[in-house]
């Protein structure tokens, strides 16, 4: 007969050997965890700057849509409604553009989120501020044209 002491050892050992492997199983599954978190956390930063630029152009958009919308107006209402209620009817939309352009920088530069490693980079200011400065340019044409011709 085998010894029981050693029947113990060799099944304590097992024992062992098998907790060490399910501990270095759960260690893993753990940093796997970790870096799932952290990834999770960068493609949420990624997505909500992605969502900053949308409300961007949607302002931007809007702008560019009262902007046309005011000079049309004007040219539409030119033969039907007095003069001067078609121009303040244009004014009123060009100048709602204008404050969309301005309201669409400040909300761009004030609104971008900060991400530890972004996997995307947002619009530069240099691009964004110069050409909300050149439509909201286009605008006041367009007003000064509305009321001298």
């Amino acid at each position: 007969m085998d010894d029981p002491a050693a029947e113990g050892d060799s099944q304590l050992r097992r024992q062992t050997a098998e907790l060490q492997r399910s501990a270095r199983a759960v260690e893993h599954t753990m940093g796997q965890f970790a870096d799932d978190a952290d990834r999770r956390t960068i493609l949420a930063g990624d997505r909500t700057l992605l969502a900053t630029e949308r409300t961007y152009a949607a302002w931007v958009r809007t702008a560019l849509a009262a902007l046309a919308a005011g000079v049309g107006s004007t040219a539409v209402f030119k033969n039907t409604l007095p003069k001067l209620l078609g121009q303040l009817i244009g004014t009123v939309l060009i100048v709602f553009a204008g404050v969309c352009l301005v309201a669409a920088v400040w909300r761009e530069l004030r609104g971008t989120p900060i991400t530890p490693h972004p996997d995307i980079k947002p619009i530069p200011a240099a691009l964004l501020v110069p050409m909300n400065f050149f439509l909201l340019l286009v605008a006041l044409a367009a007003l000064i044209g509305i009321w001298l011709v």
